[in-house]
């Protein structure tokens, strides 16, 4: 393990537009229709928003929804209760398993950043909206795909769902590292963020794969590179909102391997600032700068020496050897 990495200790993973699910379709396709089968009709954003919380809280917040539950009286005549809930919640497991297996290609660019990732000593764990028992057929599915991290927390294992905390307190403590602040996780969805935030780890924002987009891998690989780069932003508008200390598009591993490497160097930062009784404040606009200033560094002492040479005459080039 490197210096920088004995700050860093673990990675903790959403799944659904984070690791598997292109766009975190499954679960908005079905709170959709569960509201549908009411006679309210929700829309894909009023679906989507609640994202990341474990998933009867998410029924219960989309029903908070204003339009939804004026909606809601007009219909029945009374607000929708916690019985109402209940029932959506019910029929929403089913619903969601028999949906589930056609949800669960991994993300390209997983295996090999998590495969990275423990080359460079990081423990990976994992945290979900889902229950255990949906989670049976994702886990079995990612595993058959060369992604297994070493645990796996799902909504009925903490008190309280995301954006509290207490999921990632359990991965810490099922994987073994403290503090808090030597862990990062990666997720798509603002609650998720804020769990990270409210927890004391490092957050990294998922852009394009994720809920905040909702697109598919076909219908993200047909945008053009204008429009992919509008709602990549808007996507990542609504997560720095959350608390997000860095973004990325997806979990490729020539984009987290850079991502990690900074969260390292924040923490050595935070650790530095804590013996030496100096306020450690992490400049998202230096650190972007300094990413991207490597990155131009890369392109220009990589492309203008090609150029270069492949201008000159074979012969001659030669010649200088």
């Amino acid at each position: 393990m490197t210096n920088a990495m004995q700050f860093l200790k673990a990675v903790v993973f959403d799944w659904a537009g984070t690791t598997v699910d292109h766009g975190s379709r499954a679960p908005a396709i079905v709170f959709q229709e569960i509201f549908r089968r009411r006679g309210i009709e929700i829309t894909v954003a009023q679906a989507r928003g609640p994202m990341g919380m474990a998933k009867r809280e998410h029924i219960a917040a989309v029903a908070a929804v204003p339009e939804v539950a004026s909606a809601w009286k007009a219909k029945y005549g009374s607000p929708c209760g916690d019985s109402d809930i209940d029932r959506m919640y019910a029929d929403f497991l089913p619903l969601q398993k028999a949906t589930l297996s056609d949800h669960c290609d991994l993300i390209p660019g997983v295996a090999a950043a998590v495969n990275e990732l423990r080359g460079m000593g990081l423990k990976i764990g994992s945290s979900t909206g889902y229950t255990r028992e949906l989670m049976e057929i994702v886990t079995a599915a990612a595993r058959e795909q060369g992604y297994d991290p070493e645990c796996v927390l799902c909504a009925e294992d903490a008190v309280r769902g995301r954006p509290a905390p207490y999921l990632l307190y359990e991965a810490a403590r099922r994987l073994d590292v403290y503090p808090l602040w030597a862990v990062a996780i990666v997720d798509d969805t603002p609650v998720g963020i804020q769990a990270g935030r409210n927890a004391g780890c490092w957050t990294i924002g998922v852009t394009r794969t994720g809920n905040c987009l909702g697109l598919s891998l076909d219908e993200a690989s047909v945008l053009d590179v204008d429009e992919k780069d509008h709602l990549c932003a808007a996507a990542g508008e609504q997560l720095k909102k959350a608390g997000a200390h860095v973004l990325v598009e997806s979990v490729a591993l020539s984009l987290l391997g850079g991502i990690v490497g900074i969260l390292a160097g924040l923490a050595m930062a935070g650790v530095a600032s804590r013996f030496m009784a100096i306020p450690f404040v992490a400049d998202p606009v230096v650190i972007l700068g300094a990413f991207g200033f490597s990155a131009l560094v890369g392109v220009i002492f990589g492309y203008f020496p090609a150029r270069r040479a492949a201008r000159m005459d074979p012969i001659e080039a030669l010649r200088h050897q």
